[in-house]
């Protein structure tokens, strides 16, 4: 028999074999599939395990956790009282409610306590590190004894005098504050984050106290987290069994108490059976097919023994066909079709996942307008949804021609050749041959620096002074990492400091950076920035060097302090540019008209000292001459200095001259000299290759 038929009849009776699994493959479990996919919850996208509601089964989420999707917002009770939620962070498995009562009000028809969260539950719920008490006491009498400014501040209710407690309860005492508010005729416990009760320290009006209650706090869950790890890791859904009351992994082939590997033994038995045989017969074929090849071989090389080769064949070239392919650029992977279907499993730039154009636009919706998150001077930045479940950022290039193509091979080959805990994240992009450019980053949930200081997120809460400077500092260790691997950022702004949920820094946008060879001192470029950011030298020489990185970074300081923008056209036209406005305030000690009002500079003396050290470091960085500023890491160095307080200073007039030591010596000197030129003084159409518009990254 021919060995092909032989083989084809082997295979059919591997198929008849295989037919008798009991349960086919090609069919996924229902409850597998409805709890696979996440659902949209009024405002709040993307919600998974373990949340349901909606058109979300119960079996997909723990009874806890149902949410109410009828208004603008979802809600959730919990032990019979309405939250709002206001986010869901699945990956920290926490997410931020605030009172449904208090909502736009602090003077509820019904008053009652915000429920204790009861870590003995099963169901294990419990208020994050960061959650602080605040006492509302209603309708009390006048208060005969004088109560600590920080402690305590009034509010109307209908013409009722209303007190809240923010902090310091210990020093206050306890029993203190029952007899001295026992008359009131109501108290209320609420919660709020850390952040809001700092806040409200600094202010103290009833509108601050709006805005803490508004902001939510957080709450991390516990529902079976473990398990539903194991459950996903093995391939599974996870869910909740309503007739147990217990956890349990939904799998592709049916429920199972913990994960997916169990289930499918007798499938995986029977597939190995029959590899083992289609393995043995391929490797029978495999042999006989070398041995017929190397007959023929032996005929045809006999026969050529016996015919002579004519005399034109030693003239005769083969034309290649890898020209095309020798040509194609040196410092970047090309692909052939056969890797071109691969785009998005195997095929890496630089080490990073290549996705397909297909991919991403289902990921971000056909690059739905709803789904902007920024729009900057090189791309548009939309919110998206991989297969895997990981919510990302994908940023989309205006154009596909060459100057892009080289910022898109930059972006990447520096974000894949550096990590820190302070540099976004890139997942991976397209071919530099598809159809558009696009990059892939992790998801920053927070919005930029500048957003918080002057934009759209200016009005969820204020920054206080201790976040600020640890913005400062890590955003300083980030630059300084950079440096110190030969990378300069050169487009250094708030608007690609990113902050998460915690209000960690994550530095993005590096289309402009270059990298920095050893041996030199600078590198000659056409400058390349934001106006109000650009280092004037750099502007004035051509000459790109670390220290335009540190005047660019002067101006975020000098942001961080005042909270205005860097330029400003509605400002006297002395100080349009914040660097000029902060050089004449600092040289005319008038720090306290730069710093922001709201930050207690005139109130708080520990603010004042590390305000003005933090002015005075900013001043250092924004010197003309790049000669004069200090390096990242000084830069560095002195913030974390400054947030330790390492100062020395004292309340006896000492801590002017301890703040000036931050800047050595020559800082008193430069206190004398005329303030740097605008770098916008001088901008033309060349300098604004970068458009001021914001950018997510």
């Amino acid at each position: 028999m021919h060995p092909y038929l032989l083989l084809l009849q082997l295979l059919i009776i591997i198929l008849v074999f295989l037919s008798g699994v009991p349960k086919s493959l090609g069919v996924d479990d229902e409850q597998y599939l409805n709890c696979s996919q996440s659902f949209e919850c009024a405002s709040i996208g993307s919600i998974g395990y373990p949340f349901w509601g909606s058109n979300r089964p119960d079996y997909c989420g723990f009874p806890e956790f149902k949410l109410n999707c009828s208004g603008d917002a979802p809600s959730i009770l919990i032990h019979e009282q309405e939250f709002r939620v206001l986010s869901i962070n699945q990956s920290q498995s926490r997410f931020t409610v605030a009172r449904a009562d208090y909502w736009n009000t602090v003077c509820p028809v019904s008053r009652t306590n915000t429920t204790t969260i009861d870590n003995s539950s099963s169901r294990v719920l419990e208020f994050a590190s960061d959650v602080q008490q605040l006492l509302l006491f209603y309708s009390c009498p006048p208060l005969n004894i004088p109560l600590p400014l920080q402690l305590t501040s009034q509010f109307n209710c209908s013409d009722s005098i209303n007190y809240y407690v923010t902090k310091d309860l210990d020093i206050f005492g306890l029993s203190n504050i029952s007899s001295t508010f026992g008359t009131c005729r109501t108290t209320v416990s609420v919660r709020v984050s850390q952040s809001a009760a700092s806040n409200l320290a600094l202010n103290t009006s009833k509108e601050n106290l709006g805005l803490a209650l508004d902001s939510g706090f957080n709450l991390i869950w516990d529902a079976s987290n473990t398990l539903c790890q194991q459950c996903q890791g093995s391939g599974g859904q996870c869910g909740y069994n309503t007739s147990s009351s217990e956890f349990t992994c939904y799998c592709k082939d049916g429920p199972n108490p913990s994960d997916c590997r169990g289930n499918g033994k007798h499938i995986a038995t029977g597939l190995a059976v029959g590899g083992a045989i289609l393995f043995g017969i391929f490797v029978g074929f495999y042999i006989y097919y070398v041995i017929q090849r190397k007959k023929k071989k032996r005929a045809a090389e006999a026969q050529s023994k016996e015919i002579p080769t004519p005399l034109t064949s030693k003239s005769t070239v083969t034309p290649s066909t890898n020209l095309s392919q020798s040509q194609s650029i040196p410092s970047y992977p090309s692909f052939n079709s056969k890797s071109r279907s691969d785009l998005g499993k195997a095929s890496t730039y630089f080490g990073v996942q290549v996705f397909s154009y297909a991919e991403l636009e289902e990921a971000t919706e056909n690059f739905n307008p709803a789904k902007e998150l920024g729009d900057g001077g090189f791309g548009t930045v939309y919110y998206g949804k991989l297969h895997d479940g990981r919510v990302v950022a994908v940023k989309r290039l205006y154009e596909n021609n060459f100057k892009r193509v080289e910022q898109f091979m930059n972006e990447v080959e520096i974000l894949t050749r550096l990590e820190h805990q302070n540099l976004v994240k890139l997942y991976g992009c397209t071919s530099r041959r598809s159809r558009e450019l696009l990059l892939v980053y992790e998801y920053i949930s927070n919005g930029t620096v500048a957003d918080h200081l002057h934009g759209k997120r200016m009005e969820s809460g204020f920054l206080s002074w201790p976040v600020r400077l640890s913005i400062a500092i890590e955003t300083a260790d980030a630059l300084a990492f950079l440096h110190r691997n030969d990378v300069i950022h050169r487009d250094v702004k708030t608007n690609n400091i990113l902050l998460d949920d915690d209000f960690c820094v994550k530095v993005a946008d590096f289309g402009l950076s270059r990298l920095f060879p050893n041996d030199q001192t600078h590198v000659s470029t056409a400058p390349q920035g934001t106006p109000g950011y650009v280092d004037p030298e750099y502007y004035q020489c051509y000459q790109l060097t670390d220290k335009s990185d540190v005047y660019s970074f002067g101006v975020v300081l000098i942001e961080l302090i005042s909270s205005l923008q860097a330029v400003d056209t509605n400002r006297h036209r002395h100080d349009i540019n914040l660097a000029n406005m902060a050089i004449n305030k600092i040289q005319n000690h008038l720090v306290n008209e730069l710093v922001d009002p709201l930050l207690g500079y005139d109130k708080d003396y520990s603010v004042r000292i590390m305000a003005t050290a933090v002015a005075e470091l900013a001043f250092r960085c924004l010197q003309q001459e790049k000669d004069m500023r200090p390096t990242m890491e000084e830069v560095l160095e002195g913030l974390k200095a400054i947030q330790n307080e390492d100062l020395g200073a004292q309340e006896n007039g000492e801590a002017e001259a301890v703040v000036l030591d931050i800047g050595a010596d020559e800082v008193g000197l430069l206190r004398n000299l005329p303030p740097p030129l605008s770098p916008d003084s001088v901008v033309t159409d060349k300098l604004v290759s970068s458009s001021p518009t914001p950018s997510s990254f």
